[in-house]
């Protein structure tokens, strides 16, 4: 079972699944990240999935692309060892930023956002 943890702040939203990842639950995941404000800087924990596989890791990639395409960023939080190295190898950290907790993942999104006018 997945569940999906949704937090709104006023730099961004932070969407924490927690279970596994994978093509049993993969659609509330996809329904969660569709739910999402357009837009608006996206966090994705990991922290809290033990296990992602190829269908976990392409419904990242849709919501990713699903936020850029609205305007919005994404960085994405992943403590997790084995799944950063899945992160790593398949070259989706060239396409977002992945740090290691939700406090650089947030400085990421900071540093990612134009200066106020």
């Amino acid at each position: 079972m997945l569940e999906i943890q949704i937090e709104h702040t006023s730099d961004y939203t932070l969407c924490r699944p927690v279970g596994e990842l994978d093509a049993y639950t993969v659609s509330v995941f996809r329904e969660a990240l569709g739910a999402l404000d357009e837009g608006s800087c996206l966090l994705i924990d990991l922290t809290s999935v033990p296990f992602m596989d190829s269908a976990g890791l392409g419904a990242l990639i849709g919501g990713i692309r699903r936020a850029r395409e609205a305007g919005g960023d994404v960085a994405v939080a992943c403590g997790r060892p084995t799944l950063t190295r899945l992160l790593h190898t398949t070259g989706f950290d060239r396409v977002v930023s992945v740090t290691e907790t939700v406090s650089d993942a947030a400085a990421a999104l900071a540093d990612a956002q134009p200066p106020p006018p």
